[in-house]
């Protein structure tokens, strides 16, 4: 086969017969869907480098791109060969082809082509690309309310839908679920956030906040599940990290331009995350990144840990002080607790089962690692499905409590409000219910006379029912809410205490 593909009469042209991978500035795509356009094609090339050259055979479904180098083929491939890239529900299959360079012809076919070419070339010039400049091609992203858990692929599969994403570090900062990631280019980095800044990925929770980093490039040194870099496959997991591949994700690949790769009902819970616009463009994208358009109420959910896994192990408690009573309340911050059970013969592990699987996740995401009487928690998703009750007769010093129908769960009510005020255990505890009778000095010498520390005190300014109570250490806080969450404060009136994101 000649080293050159040649446009003349593409209907007889046989395409790649496959090859064994050698690198080459030619790319073969196929299983395109039959209305693929030329400018569609052009994008999946645009992330890499400049595309210098486009064949179609839509008779075939195929096509072939050129690249501007080598490298940049390369770095295309790669990145392809761990995310699949998918147009409207077609997943596109990308290899090296036999062929070292293009040579189009002036059929009409090929006209098509190169004036998307030009047409590319002309947006990527001008425009917005002046400002783009300005801008970085990594942008940080904080993730608030966090009620349900946000991964990295979660992530991925999100900003995808604007551009490439090359590389995603995440990490919890200030108490907060952060994420840098990295597109190719400050303009598509621009789009991303003018379109997802402020967005729920889910119902009334864990909001986008985006801006854009100082940094130009993200170093990333292992693919787990806290970093990958998806143009490098081949760099290794890390020592003692987790796996890759969070239970959560298990059931899906993330696609790099699907539409509505998920329904809206089949899920635990809704997904928020619409784009309203039927048929949506996103507005002044530069040439080929224009056809990107998402579907009509194009929906990012994302389904719920398998069920059973809502049974978590908790272990390095401290046996001298810890009671089902105490764990009922602090998971209960981050979900429904169903029963608690210490085990008999090791009191410093207990099992904590939850209503279901994502609020376990959830209590496992903001606790793991905080301290309770002096001890770290260490917490894992346990092998049991649910814990059992001790059978009739047999005594098990009140070790093992049924909370199924506790009056004190914060989340029975669907939709309740307490959703949305979801945060990571902090020095600053959220009071709320208080009767008008109470006064600041009450609630001070409330919170001391457990003997921890009380910093500052704030009513809401509007609300009197509502306080922020500061403690001297994120420890404190956390035994100060186990201990006065409920408390009878007169008048009919049981405080509620809660993390707060706010500091005084």
């Amino acid at each position: 086969m000649s080293t050159a593909a040649n446009g003349n009469d593409s209907k007889k042209f046989k395409g790649d017969i496959r090859g064994p991978g050698v690198p080459s500035r030619v790319i073969h795509v196929r299983k395109l869907p039959n209305d693929i356009n030329e400018a569609e094609v052009i994008s999946l090339g645009l992330p890499f480098g400049a595309v210098t050259n486009l064949l179609m055979l839509k008779a075939k479904n195929q096509a072939f791109i050129e690249m501007n180098s080598e490298d940049a083929a390369q770095t295309m491939v790669g990145y392809y060969s761990t995310v699949t890239p998918v147009i409207r529900n077609h997943p596109i299959y990308i290899q090296f082809s036999n062929h070292k360079e293009l040579k189009t012809d002036n059929s009409p076919n090929q006209v098509r082509a190169q004036a998307a070419l030009q047409a590319v070339g002309a947006s990527q010039a001008g425009g917005l690309e002046g400002a783009a400049m300005a801008t970085s091609p990594v942008l940080r992203v904080v993730v608030e309310n966090l009620f349900y858990p946000v991964t990295l692929d979660v992530l991925h599969q999100i900003f995808s839908k604007f551009g490439t994403v090359l590389r995603i570090i995440t990490f919890t900062k200030n108490n907060q679920f952060q994420a840098l990631l990295q597109y190719p280019d400050g303009l598509t980095a621009q789009h991303s956030k003018l379109s997802l800044d402020g967005q729920n990925i889910y119902n009334a929770c864990c909001t986008l906040r985006i801006s854009f980093s100082k940094l130009n490039s993200l170093n990333v040194k292992y693919n787990n599940d806290k970093s990958r870099d998806y143009t490098r496959p081949d760099l290794p997991t890390g020592d003692s990290q987790p796996p890759m591949e969070h239970p959560a994700m298990a059931a899906f690949t993330p696609g790099i331009i699907s539409a509505s790769p998920y329904g809206g009902a089949a899920h635990g819970f809704p997904p928020a995350f619409t784009i309203q616009q039927a048929g949506l463009t996103v507005p002044a994208l530069p040439g080929a990144l224009a056809s990107l358009s998402l579907p009509g109420a194009a929906r990012l959910g994302f389904p719920p840990l398998p069920p059973g896994h809502c049974v978590l192990l908790v272990s390095n408690l401290n046996p001298e002080r810890v009671t089902p009573h105490c764990l009922f309340i602090l998971f209960g911050v981050y979900g429904d607790v169903m029963r608690v059970k210490i085990l008999f013969n090791k009191k410093e592990n207990a099992l904590v089962q939850m209503s279901d699987s994502t609020q376990a996740q959830l209590a496992m995401s903001h606790l793991n690692g905080q301290r309770l009487h002096g001890k770290p928690l260490r917490i894992t998703l346990s092998k049991h499905t649910s814990v059992q009750l001790p059978r009739e007769g047999h005594e098990d010093q009140g070790l093992t409590k049924d909370y199924s129908t506790s009056p004190l769960h914060r989340f029975k009510k669907p939709g309740s409000k307490n959703y949305s005020n979801i945060f990571p255990p902090s020095a600053t505890l959220h009071l709320s219910n208080i009767p008008p009778s109470v006064v600041e000095d009450d609630l001070k010498m409330l919170f001391a006379t457990s003997g921890a520390m009380v910093n500052a005190f704030k009513f809401f300014q509007k609300d009197h029912k509502m306080a922020l109570i500061q403690m001297g250490s994120v420890e404190e806080a956390i035994e100060s809410l186990i201990e006065f969450h409920n408390h009878d404060l007169g008048e009919n009136h049981h405080l509620r205490v809660s993390f707060s994101k706010s500091s005084i």
